[in-house]
């Protein structure tokens, strides 16, 4: 008896414990970063890219990219584009000869090295939900982020092997004041998940802390950090036609200490860009290179990634619509220019559907084929968002993670491969024209990872669902993420490495973290 508890203390484990884990609550794919192998979808044929390139370089020749960062400005003068005010003119050899020293692809390593993800080629890659003001869930209603709503949505982020970084704060925990809510926030990201982190670019104080954060929780020298991208940053160009201070400032800071930055124009057809698909794209196009052109002269061969999110209002309320046709092509029409660039690709997972219904899903089942189809790299708010993204739900969370799994497992090479054994001649001849196949040898050795099995999908009849209470699918979610939380358990770190955070949180909140107007 002896010898068992002390193989039980070895294993982390305690007497009597019998306490289920996250990892018993279901049966969910492996770790792996999916790799694209489908052909990506082309609307736009041979003239039509060079027709969009040609008006997002005359957007950057003639018109010009507001730039409301006094260092951004020196540095064009610098450079010798054209400054006006705060109005940047570039020539389209200057744009196109810094644009070709973005890597193709480049890596990102977080705290666990096993979580590494490659961005760029044919990789993709899903996160979590990023930076809406509420929170709702189907006991709570929609209401104000919190911190410990931040923290059940971190440990999901954590749960899911389909989720492969750790995004903006999964909702914004507006119980910590602003001046620290970055300190707190990425304690808890670098505590509850071992995946990649990210920093928002408002403010250096968010910037620097952040890396400086990231440094600790992986015990890097300055010298070993710099060495290849441990994190990133995404900006959003304030459409139309402008890059403000605080965003481009942490760009900078991040490329000069050899982070990666991803530039998304949020250019609503209608609105802040044309109501055709076409001038939208080009608008944001001109918008990231202009940005990522300068990062480029800064810190040659920096990771950049070129964003899209772009999309169209409702034209009778001016709210924001994803999922929709238009979403669709204008994000196929990106992939074909970020291949024309030679650049990696960021779109979104996205509805504005208010509650985890149907539409719900399909608008972000037609947001996340649009990422296939574009051959995206990097897809965020790929679990969790809601109303535009003014809404984190874990309930929906779960529900996009079911479909997550779906495409992962749909670009597992096992589904098209082309052995003898996977043609299965004699296993046809075997069961001839008047059997069946389940009970052959053929599918014995098979059946039990011959297809995906959903976690969260009920694929009973309607009488045996009836009979198992018949719960629908957000509750079914609701259910399965009260569970995961309640027996999350955190993934490693050195005792003194969590520490040394704390130590460096308290210090900086001592100093007063990071100025506001408020």
């Amino acid at each position: 008896m002896a010898e068992q508890e002390k193989k039980r203390r070895r294993a982390g484990g305690r007497a009597g414990n019998t306490r289920r884990t996250s990892k018993d609550v279901i049966q969910q794919l492996p770790w792996t970063q999916p790799v694209n192998t489908d052909a990506p979808t082309e609307p736009l044929g041979p003239e039509g890219v060079e027709a969009i390139h040609n008006g997002a370089m005359r957007i950057l020749e003639e018109i010009g990219i507001e730039f409301l960062n006094e260092e951004a400005l020196d540095l064009f003068r610098q450079i010798g584009v054209k400054v006006d005010g705060t109005n940047v003119k570039m020539d389209r050899d200057f744009v196109m000869e810094m644009v070709a020293k973005v890597p193709s692809s480049f890596t990102l390593t977080p705290r666990n090295p096993e979580k590494t993800i490659t961005i760029g080629g044919r990789n993709i890659v899903f996160g979590n939900v990023s930076s809406p003001p509420n929170y709702m869930d189907l006991t709570t209603g929609k209401v104000p982020g919190t911190r410990e709503q931040a923290r059940t949505l971190l440990k999901l982020t954590q749960y899911f092997n389909c989720i492969h970084f750790a995004g903006g704060y999964p909702v914004e925990p507006v119980d910590i004041h602003a001046s620290v809510r970055h300190l707190d926030m990425l304690y808890d990201k670098l505590t509850l998940t071992d995946k990649v982190m990210h920093a928002y670019s408002l403010g250096k104080e968010r910037v620097e802390d952040v890396m400086e954060m990231v440094k600790i929780a992986s015990g890097l020298s300055e010298e070993e950090f710099q060495a290849t991208p441990r994190m990133y940053t995404n900006i959003n160009s304030t459409s139309p036609l402008k890059h403000d201070e605080p965003m481009i400032d942490g760009c900078l800071r991040c490329v000069r200490r050899g982070q990666a930055v991803f530039v998304t124009p949020f250019t609503l057809a209608g609105a802040m860009a044309p109501v055709t698909m076409s001038g939208a794209v080009a608008q944001s196009i001109a918008e990231a290179l202009a940005a990522i052109a300068l990062f480029q002269w800064v810190a040659p061969g920096s990771a950049c990634v070129l964003g899209t999110f772009t999309s169209n209002v409702d034209m009778k309320s001016g709210a924001p619509a994803f999922g929709t046709p238009e979403y669709i092509r204008a994000t196929q029409m990106t992939g074909q220019m970020a291949r024309y660039y030679g650049l990696p690709l960021r779109s979104s997972g996205s509805c504005a559907a208010n509650v985890p219904d149907g539409q719900a899903m399909w608008e972000t089942t037609a947001s996340l084929w649009a990422a296939v189809q574009s051959q995206t790299n990097t897809v965020y708010h790929a679990a969790g968002w809601l109303e535009g993204g003014l809404i984190a739900s874990p309930e929906k969370f779960v529900m996009d993670c079911e479909v997550l799994n779906q495409f992962i497992r749909y670009f597992d090479p096992a589904l098209t491969a082309t052995t003898e054994a996977d043609i299965a001649v004699d296993a046809i001849g075997e069961v001839g024209g008047d059997g069946h196949f389940f009970g052959i040898q053929h599918t014995q050795d098979r059946y039990e990872t011959a297809f995906y099995q959903p976690f969260l999908s009920d694929w009973r009849n309607y009488e045996g669902w009836h009979i198992a209470g018949g719960i629908w699918t957000a509750e079914r979610a609701h259910h399965m993420w009260k569970e995961i939380v309640a027996s999350f358990e955190e993934p490693p770190m050195d005792a003194a490495v969590r520490e040394e955070l704390a130590e460096f949180v308290k210090r900086r909140k001592a100093e007063g973290g990071a100025p506001t107007d408020f």
